[in-house]
């Protein structure tokens, strides 16, 4: 198993004071996806999760939609190569378009023709974005050892159902969709909550997912909140646990009540 974080030794001023500092930095290492012995594209990620990085990959893509379409992932011993087989052919796109942002990933789907229109009914207390936003801080497992790390969870509304940590903010939701696809976990209430900028491909992930609510502890772009109101997303920035922005279809967040706690419907 890759190790996710290194040790690193290194010189801080402090107080117009040299000090020297062991501690650890997140590993960034690129991963190569291949799919039916054919290179797709190589991942700059942090190397956990990999089956699951991969399969949730293919999953936004749309090159499969189930479990069952996949014949086996194989991490090699390096931990530098995925080999997925399929039990289908998939076409390799002719061109990967470079996403948004540092460590940005890749696809092959033109976002502007996608319609996947998530209209439902669920609906939360603004006191439960509050109490998740809290909850998404505490799962940062390799944040808080390191820093340098995006984190992204599936929530139900209370708890915490699915977790994903990686150097790209898309790796973590290719991770969160490749464990629900893998895992087969089935939630009526997908709520999705990361550290990550929502640009128009994260949008577009979440969307695949599923999330009729996204939220995000920074912002979203333009693009993103055109893309949320038309495809009938809860698009809210600038999280924290005291205060947010929310940008579009407002009806799905009820008024604070701090007596009832945190209310789904």
């Amino acid at each position: 198993m890759m190790s996710e974080l290194d040790p690193v030794r290194f010189h801080q001023m402090n107080s117009n004071k040299w000090e020297t500092i062991d501690n650890y930095v997140i590993v960034e290492k690129p991963v190569s996806l291949f799919v039916n012995n054919e290179l797709w594209l190589t991942f700059m990620c942090t190397p956990n999760q990999l089956e699951a990085l991969a399969a949730g990959f293919l999953f936004n893509e749309g090159a499969i939609a189930t479990k069952t379409e996949i014949i086996d992932i194989h991490i090699c011993e390096s931990g530098d190569v995925i080999d997925v087989w399929l039990e289908h052919g998939a076409q390799k796109p002719k061109e990967w378009k470079r996403t948004s942002g540092c460590t940005g990933g890749y696809t092959g789907t033109d976002i502007l023709t996608l319609k996947p229109e998530i209209f439902n009914g669920v609906s939360l207390s603004a006191h439960c974005v509050h109490e998740m936003v809290a909850k998404l801080f505490r799962t940062q497992d390799l944040y808080q050892k390191a820093g340098g790390v995006h984190t992204s969870i599936l929530s139900d509304g209370n708890e915490v159902n699915v977790m994903a940590e990686d150097v790209g903010r898309h790796n973590s939701l290719d991770k969160l969709a490749g464990r629900m696809l893998l895992e087969e976990i089935d939630m009526s209430r997908k709520i999705i909550l990361t550290t990550g900028r929502i640009s128009s491909d994260m949008l577009q992930k979440a969307a695949n997912i599923g999330a009729p609510v996204v939220i995000s502890r920074t912002s979203p772009t333009s693009l993103s909140i055109e893309l949320a109101e038309k495809w009938g997303i809860t698009l809210i920035g600038y999280a924290r646990r005291n205060r947010f922005n929310l940008y579009t279809h407002p009806g799905r967040i009820l008024e604070f009540q701090s007596e009832e706690g945190c209310q789904i419907k």
